[in-house]
């Protein structure tokens, strides 16, 4: 393989795991908006409760990311263990 494929795999694989990152940072997203944070703070809907939320939804996203992204690969080294 020349080094032109090799560096367009791993673009391919770079903007595959951006994308998945920023889904799972949206899906992270959705699902915290059913959290009830007025139990939690005392002011729900200020700037630093927002700020709070984006942060959650960041970090948890990423950590969904990340698993996802390590299945794949993972999944993909199996082939490996039956090749001849």
């Amino acid at each position: 393989m020349d080094s032109a494929g090799g560096f367009s795999s791993l673009a391919w694989d770079g903007l595959f795991s951006i994308f998945v990152t920023l889904g799972c940072i949206a899906l992270a997203w959705v699902l915290l908006q059913e959290v009830r944070f007025d139990r939690l703070l005392r002011q729900p809907h200020s700037p630093k409760a927002r700020m709070l939320h984006l942060l959650l939804a960041v970090v948890l996203g990423h950590l969904t990311a990340q698993f996802v992204l390590n299945y794949w690969h993972w999944a993909g080294y199996v082939k490996w263990l039956f090749a001849s």
